[in-house]
């Protein structure tokens, strides 16, 4: 069934209040970032968002899933790319989202919406690094070990910035064989 205006005009204003608590969590913080803030970034009365959301941090769930739609789509098209290179790029994104980060692993035992995109969101990107273990020829019994190994240290990378060569380093030693 095709949509209609209101539909169309529905779906746009959902996307504008997303794209503003995007740049505004990204930039300066969930927590800083208060519902009129965004109201008004997105210009809009601050009623109007609770008609989209239930509550802010369904806003940010909305914009985890965006920025993570987004990441997904340049990450495929890196598929080319050796596989060191594509680890460092999802560790080099994460770090340009820590804000958001951050946010998402200290709402985690407050927000049952924020813990289930969080449980979602590992067990998605735990399966593509399986698949980027098994493609650099890591044995099978060792794959969840270096699963986890992998998880646990970009976390890390997120907490301690390193220089860029650093970082390729320490994504060449987890995916070698």
């Amino acid at each position: 069934m095709a949509k209609t205006k209101r539909d169309q005009d529905r779906e746009a204003k959902h996307d504008e209040i997303v794209a503003a608590a995007r740049a505004l969590f990204i930039e300066e913080g969930y927590d800083a970032s208060s519902m009129s803030r965004l109201a008004s970034t997105a210009g809009v009365a601050p009623n109007t968002i609770y008609w989209y959301f239930k509550d802010k941090d369904e806003v940010l769930v909305a914009v985890l899933d965006a920025e993570f739609s987004a990441s997904l789509e340049a990450y495929l098209s890196l598929s080319a790319s050796n596989p060191v290179d594509r680890l460092l790029w999802v560790a080099n994104k994460l770090e340009r989202v820590s804000r958001l980060v951050s946010t998402v692993h200290s709402r985690l035992e407050k927000s049952p919406t924020i813990y289930a995109w969080h449980e979602q969101f590992h067990s998605l990107s735990e399966e593509m690094l399986r698949m980027e273990l098994q493609q650099a020829g890591v044995a099978k019994e060792m794959i969840e070990a270096r699963v986890k190994i992998s998880v646990f240290t970009i976390e890390g990378l997120l907490a301690h910035r390193l220089p860029e060569e650093e970082k390729r380093a320490i994504c060449a030693a987890l995916l070698s064989v």
